[in-house]
């Protein structure tokens, strides 16, 4: 396994997981991390470590699911290396939520009252070069499909309990290979899929509009709720069970595509 960390900053925003690996995919993991650099409040963005640790920080798992789905699937993966509290990577510049200051009942006090100076520094630092990495990655290879790896917590607080165990995002604009992965999940009886639940996949200017709707690049967003691949063995058993089912779903999308 060779990884590569973005060059000449202090907190690097980003690695890149065998660039060289021959695969037809690009496994992205947006929220892979719950790191706050240390030009950032100190590295501390006030909240206790148990709020650092859950949902609203990070995605729980995705980043090892993302890195032994790409071994799986012998393809490249990049993963952000900073918190999606610091500011997200999958919302648009201009997003609202860009850089929250209150998810799931938390109030985040180093962002309550960030300045346009402070959002700029944090877009420069670490968003942009995130995604111009992502794009270069992209843009290196052959007609590569996106797999956008994510998690989500089994409850929000003060709503019902998600019983999806695994859940496809697409959006209306391109579901060339969101359908034929929802097909064949829905073919293994034991599990609960969300169908753009428990949210759905379209947001303008998030990362998936960025790097494939835009540039009719073939994709699809996964997410596993975060209790069941909380470990590398869980992250290892559910990466077996999904990687063939990719594969074999992205043959189907080629050849729909192709006529």
């Amino acid at each position: 396994m060779t990884l590569h960390a973005a060059p000449a900053l202090t907190h690097p925003a980003y690695e890149i997981m065998n660039p060289e690996a021959p695969g037809p995919w690009v496994v992205t993991c947006d929220h892979a991390s719950n790191a706050v650099p240390d030009w950032i409040a100190g590295g501390d963005l006030g909240l206790p470590p148990w709020d650092m640790a859950r949902h609203i920080a990070y995605d729980v798992g995705a980043a090892g699911l993302a890195r032994v789905l790409a071994r799986h699937l012998e393809s490249p993966a990049i993963l952000a290396r900073f918190s999606r509290l610091v500011i997200d990577p999958n919302r648009g510049e201009d997003d609202p939520t860009l850089v929250m200051r209150l998810y799931d009942g938390s109030v985040i006090p180093a962002n309550r009252r960030l300045g346009p100076a402070e959002v700029g520094a944090r877009l420069d630092r670490l968003y942009r070069p995130y995604h111009g990495a992502v794009e270069t990655l992209l843009d290196g290879r052959r007609d590569p499909a996106i797999l956008a790896v994510h998690s989500f917590t089994p409850q929000l607080k003060g709503r019902a309990p998600r019983p999806w165990q695994v859940a496809v995002l697409h959006s209306h604009l391109d579901q060339r290979l969101a359908r034929p992965v929802l097909e064949r999940l829905g073919r293994e009886s034991d599990l609960c899929v969300g169908d753009n639940e428990p949210y759905s996949g379209h947001l303008p200017g998030d990362s998936v509009d960025r790097h494939a709707l835009r540039r009719g690049r073939l994709n699809v967003l996964v997410e596993l709720r975060n209790d069941l691949i909380a470990t590398p063995e869980d992250q290892e058993a559910w990466a077996a069970r999904l990687a063939p089912l990719l594969a074999a779903s992205l043959l189907d999308a080629r050849r729909t595509d192709h006529g």
